[in-house]
């Protein structure tokens, strides 16, 4: 049996599992998520755990088992504590500062460039981090990455002096300038 999809979800105070067959809606204090499960996997929930169950072990429904699984921690995660990724900008003159609810982004580009956040999505530029830091907050995790991967791209990290925009815990492999010329 898959490691992770046995694996029982334990809700937290507050939030609510509603099973109408296929569809599973979770409500919790940040928001509500809904999705629908795979038609081979099934749901239950018994004594405030959320219990994910497969009918057989053909190879496709066991990878299935898992993947639903983590999906339904991932909701259940979203409503009650929610998801923030961090971004760092590196480089002389790079920074973000917050426009109303729009994120303002100078890096280096001939313009600015002005992102909207969607709806369930926030941006934070914290004042110690003097505009070099940026959180980006909401209860889905598919879409929080999303929305972090699509301002990384503005400008991604270069590997001679790590300007660009990375995630926090992102690691920059630095490489060797020019060797310069022997005489």
């Amino acid at each position: 049996m898959s490691r992770v999809g046995k694996k029982p979800i334990s809700l937290p105070q507050g939030v609510t599992v509603d099973l109408q067959g296929q569809e599973v809606s979770i409500r919790g204090p940040r928001g509500a998520l809904g999705m629908a499960l795979h038609p081979q996997i099934q749901a239950r929930v018994e004594n405030g755990e959320l219990f994910v169950e497969r009918p057989n072990d053909q190879r496709q429904v066991r990878a299935l088992h898992g993947t639903m699984r983590s999906l339904l921690q991932n909701m259940v995660t979203g409503v009650s504590e929610g998801f923030r990724r961090s971004l760092v900008i590196e480089g002389v003159g790079y920074q973000a500062e917050m426009r109303g609810q729009q994120l303002l982004l100078k890096l280096g580009h001939s313009h600015e460039v002005l992102e909207t956040a969607p709806e369930g999505v926030t941006f934070e530029v914290p004042k110690e981090g003097r505009g070099r830091l940026v959180h980006v907050e909401g209860i889905d995790k598919q879409v929080v990455g999303q929305v972090a991967a699509q301002l990384r791209k503005w400008r991604p990290p270069e590997p001679y002096k790590g300007k660009g925009i990375r995630y926090s815990d992102e690691i920059v492999r630095r490489k060797a300038g020019k060797a310069g010329k022997t005489i």
